[in-house]
Parts: structure tokens; sequence; C-alpha cells
């Protein structure tokens, strides 16, 4: 009987700190970790978002860059921080979708490591060659891969949606080519300017300002349909690879136990930002399309995700190593 009155009273009283916490909440900094360099989707997204918020509640929200291990390094950092929402994950695809998949070892599994919080964008990626290259759409690129086996290409990361894509590619269209990961694309799409590699899929923010300069080509998107980001460009599976289709989310997560009532205090406001007229439109100029979703439906579009990517990775042979 004692035992279970001390059970009674220390539910009661946990029950009564979280709701303390979250009356609360914020009372100092709260910290949005990225798991790329600078200048990428999550990046740019993590920032407007924070600054948003700010400006309509005063909270105080860095950002912080810890790229490395396709993600799994900011992702250990929020998993490892106290559950008490001053620590949150902006990530992609890549780490809680295509990574288990990749490594069935991974450390992250947003599932059960982490806590979603809302899916914020999506973020198409594009087929962009260096203009040496002399190809102008998807089926010059496959014969001159074919002409040229070992033809290199870059990709955001070891098992990012990036490097996943350009497998998928080249078990479709029967081609050969080497791999060169690097540490997002703030990186891959110099490297493809500068002839380190001829091709890589990157985001719309990364390559459009380089194409508009004639560094770079754009060949396709690698969405099933065409964005209306960019209507006129055809996508990948219509330029003569039937079946391609490879889209990219974004989302924040908090860590695993973070209170329910901070989470949806999280939710409510990064949902309010990237829905905002002022966010959307600086989205889509990056590239980046806005959404905003409860907690429950984020959940379900990780599992579909996770499947889907699942068996991409079974049919392309893509590994980690």
């Amino acid at each position: 009987m004692r035992q279970t009155i001390v059970f009674i009273f220390s539910v009661i009283a946990l029950l009564w700190q979280q709701a303390v916490q979250a009356e609360t909440y914020p009372s100092k900094p709260i910290r949005i970790v990225v798991p790329y360099l600078p200048g990428g989707s999550p990046d740019v997204l993590a920032r407007v978002v924070a600054h948003k918020i700010s400006e309509s509640t005063g909270w105080q929200i860095v950002v912080e860059n810890r790229p490395g291990a396709g993600g799994v390094v900011a992702a250990n950092v929020v998993m490892n921080s106290a559950p008490d929402g001053y620590t949150l994950l902006i990530a992609d695809s890549s780490v809680y979708s295509i990574a288990p998949s990749l490594n069935p070892n991974a450390s992250v599994d947003a599932l059960k490591s982490l806590m979603p919080v809302t899916l914020a964008a999506t973020s198409p990626i594009f087929l962009v060659v260096n203009p040496g290259l002399n190809v102008s759409n998807v089926k010059e690129l496959i014969a001159l891969a074919k002409s040229k086996p070992g033809l290199p290409y870059g990709s955001s990361g070891i098992g990012t949606a990036h490097h996943l894509a350009m497998e998928l590619l080249k078990s479709l269209a029967g081609i050969d080519m080497n791999h060169i990961p690097y540490k997002g694309a703030s990186q891959t799409v110099p490297a493809v300017i500068a002839g380190e590699v001829g091709v890589a899929f990157a985001g719309l923010n990364q390559a459009s300002p380089q194409a508009k300069a004639g560094k770079l080509t754009i060949l396709a998107v690698a969405t099933g349909r065409r964005t209306p980001l960019m209507p006129e460009l055809a996508t990948v599976a219509e330029s003569g690879v039937p079946g391609f289709d490879i889209s990219i989310t974004l989302g924040f997560f908090a860590p695993l136990k973070t209170p329910p009532d901070i989470v949806a205090k999280l939710n409510a406001e990064l949902v309010k930002a990237v829905k905002s007229a002022d966010v959307q439109q600086r989205l889509v100029a990056l590239g980046v399309e806005s959404v905003g979703a409860s907690p429950e439906q984020f959940t379900e579009v990780i599992r579909n995700e996770i499947q889907q990517y699942g068996k991409l990775v079974k049919t392309t042979g893509a590994r980690v190593d």
C-alpha cells in the first residue's frame, strides 16, 4: 500500500513539474541543430523559421551546424540532449528515412530515438551537370556515362537522398558512375562547377543561381511529377528513365520523452511560421515548398518513407560503404 501511495505521488509530482515547465517555456534560448553545412535547404529553412518565430514571439533561437556522417552527428547531439524542448533537430529524409534502410545498425531511429514535431516542408532535387560535359538532357547524360564508365558524381554525403537518387539513376539507366561524397550541397555544387565531379543532384536554391550564370546546367527534376517551382522543366522519368521518383521532406524533431505540452507548443509555432505568407514566399524562392503538419501526421510520413526507401535500397543495391 505504501509503495502504491509513493508511486501515485511521484506521478502527480512529475505531471506537475511538466505542467510548470510547459507554462514557463521557453525561459532560455532554443537551439536548432542542422546536420549539414550552411547554405543547404535544411539550414535555410531553420534560419528562416527561427527568425519568423523570434519575430512573432520574442523567443531566442540559435541555429547550429553540425555536419558529418550523413546527419548522424547532429542527430546524436539532439538524442543525447535533455528532453526539455531547448534542443531541436531539423533534418531531411536522408537522416530519418534513408539511413535506417541503408544501414540497419544505424544509431538514428527517428521513431524510437527522437520525437517528431512537425513536417515543415518538401524540397525537390534537380539533376545538374557541368556545362563542360556538353549534355543538354538526361538521355545525352546517360549516353555519355555509358561511353565513359566511372564518371564521377557528387552527393551531399553518404546515405543522403542525393546519393540514393544517383544510385537509382545508375540502376534504372544501366550506367556506372563513381560516388564522391561531400558534406552538403554547399560543397557539392561548387565541386560540379569546378569539374571535380561531372554531375550531381542538388536543391534549387543551390543550382538555380549558378545555372543562370551559365556555370551549371539543370537537366531535370527528380520528383515523379513536374514541380510548380519550375513547371517547364521535365522530370527524370519523362526524360527517358521510367519509374524514377525521388523527393525530400524536411522536419523538426525533439529529444525522446520531451513533455507533450512542450511538443504541442513547438508544433503550433513552427506550423504557424512555415504557413505564414512571407515565409512561404521566401521558401518558394529558395526551392522549398512549405507544409506544416501535426506530430502524428509527420510520424506517418516517416513510416511511409522508410518503406519506400527500403525498397529503393534493395532495388539499387546502394550501400553506406
